[in-house]
């Protein structure tokens, strides 16, 4: 009796065939899933994302670090002795917020009674560079209080 064997090498060649596509397969609905967000032809819904994060553009926030740098600037222009200045700058620190910058054009007069003091300055901070105008008025009680602070 002749026992004829069939060779395996066939079916090893299309095991690992289905095995190489099976596993390309499974990567590429993978990678599908990444790229689905990807909106490749226009069709997903528009998003307006200025409300997506909260910001209204235009407006002026006083934070802590604004203000803190408005108190510093005031010190530096109710501080300087105009008589000895003449037409020379000042320069502001703030070591709290790390902004600094050069009061110039510091002129001081008389505003319904009150001795005020109209100024101009940069303003240095990680937000860039900046111009703002701004006015300081001596109150009754003493105190310089800033009246005006506005970005150029």
């Amino acid at each position: 009796m002749v026992v004829i064997s069939k060779s395996k090498s066939r079916t090893k060649r299309s095991l690992a065939l289905s095995k190489r596509f099976t596993a390309i397969l499974l990567i590429g609905l993978s990678l599908a899933g990444c790229t689905s967000s990807l909106d490749l032809f226009g069709s997903a819904e528009k998003i307006d994302r200025t409300i997506a994060t909260g910001t209204v553009p235009g407006t002026a926030q006083h934070t802590g670090a604004a203000l803190s740098d408005e108190a510093t600037v005031r010190n530096a222009v109710t501080s300087a002795d105009l008589a000895k200045l003449g037409e020379a700058s000042v320069p502001w620190a703030n070591t709290a917020t790390g902004s600094a910058g050069v009061v110039s054009q510091i002129r001081e007069a008389r505003n319904e009674g009150h001795i005020c003091r109209d100024f101009m300055t940069t303003r240095h901070s990680y937000e860039g560079v900046a111009m703002f105008s701004g006015q300081a008025c001596l109150t009754g009680s003493g105190d310089w209080m800033l009246t005006a602070f506005d970005r150029q």
